[in-house]
């Protein structure tokens, strides 16, 4: 463990609802300078209740993520080009969740693991986070292009899509270096340390474009991309009365619709903290509280993702339902009549056999 590194540090900050581990907020001041300052209030929910939904998101991740991963890697000779994608979202949403009880832990005590452990666990979950959201974006391309226009394009070549994969792995590991460089134990005026972006004093403006930064990249264009990518393929999908497509397409819509609600609330939210922290919207002590409460209740929410999409699977996905029974067949955890009874199900491909999208 690195040594704590101790400096001073605001209190209108520590009570601005900004200085939360998990936050791409500011930590700018919650208060006007020429406004009588606004009390802090106990403006959490429950801690303890939020640590026992982070471990249980973690428990949910383990299991859900490592039996995708144990799917698609038993089955890898005949795995499609979105199987590699979602091979990988499931390498990010595992490590995400595992970054969760830490977090957790320091809800309790503050952060008691030093600034070394504080870059380094900040990392992985920004890392994880930026990496799961343009591996959506990429999905949608790779159907987008096997399905409207029906062409065999590079993305679409199962040994070449993981240097797709790879360049969106290198680029989020670029996007998050503000985080590993910034992040560090620094000390409130209160007894307890915080694992928080150490930019000094009077540094407003760099803790905007700190938040500005996933908001763009991680949410705002990668979804751009889904909307539009998505959109013409509903589109041809419907025109062409392909029916058997409209099936093999709803885990992937359900995975991206998933996404969709689960971090929106998140980041309208702190959209609009941004607009009243640059003073576009007038910030009152009411109108601060109730912006607090909210990024604390969709945190939560958007948390909750990185366990979601192996439910998807399981529920949505005959693909993966088959493969997960055909292994458990193997080694006698159900019979072979009730794998035969269950079906096999139909692979049903764009352009070519490597882009299945039955999972």
């Amino acid at each position: 463990m690195g040594e704590f590194k101790v400096d001073k540090f605001n209190i209108e900050d520590f009570f601005s609802g900004d200085l939360d581990i998990f936050n791409y907020s500011s930590g700018m001041p919650s208060i006007l300078p020429d406004t009588v300052p606004c009390h802090p209030e106990n403006l959490e929910i429950n801690r303890y209740a939020v640590v026992v939904t982070y471990v249980l998101v973690t428990l949910l991740s383990l299991v859900g993520n490592s039996l995708v991963m144990l799917v698609i890697l038993y089955n890898r000779s005949t795995c499609s080009v979105t199987d590699v994608y979602l091979l990988n979202l499931a390498i990010a949403d595992l490590f995400f969740a595992l970054t969760l009880p830490v977090w957790a832990a320091s809800k309790v005590n503050g952060w008691t693991f030093g600034s070394t452990l504080c870059k380094i666990f900040s990392y992985v979950k920004e890392v994880t986070f930026y990496s799961s959201v343009l591996l959506l974006a990429c999905i949608s391309m790779d159907r987008y292009l096997a399905i409207v226009h029906a062409t065999s394009t590079l993305i679409q070549k199962r040994h070449l899509v993981k240097f797709v994969c790879i360049a969106m792995w290198l680029l989020s590991v670029i996007l998050a270096l503000p985080i590993l460089i910034l992040r560090s134990a620094v000390k409130a005026n209160l007894p307890t340390l915080v694992c928080y972006e150490d930019v000094g004093n009077n540094t407003s403006h760099l803790r905007v474009v700190l938040r500005i930064l996933p908001q763009t990249f991680g949410f705002l264009v990668p979804l751009l991309i889904m909307l539009f990518c998505y959109g013409f393929t509903l589109r041809t999908l419907f025109k062409a009365h392909m029916g058997q497509k409209h099936r093999a397409m709803r885990v992937i819509f359900a995975v991206v619709l998933v996404f969709l609600l689960c971090w929106l609330p998140y980041n309208l939210v702190l959209f609009t903290d941004t607009l009243m922290r640059t003073k576009l919207i007038k910030e009152t002590c009411e109108r601060r509280y109730d912006i607090d409460k909210a990024l604390n209740a969709t945190e939560i929410l958007g948390f909750l993702h990185s366990c979601l999409n192996p439910i998807i699977y399981a529920f949505i996905g005959q693909k993966f339902r088959h493969g997960l029974l055909k292994i458990m067949a193997t080694y006698g955890l159900v019979s072979k009549e009730f794998l035969a009874k269950e079906g096999r199900p139909s692979f049903v491909s764009s352009s070519s056999a490597n882009t299945s999208t039955t999972l």
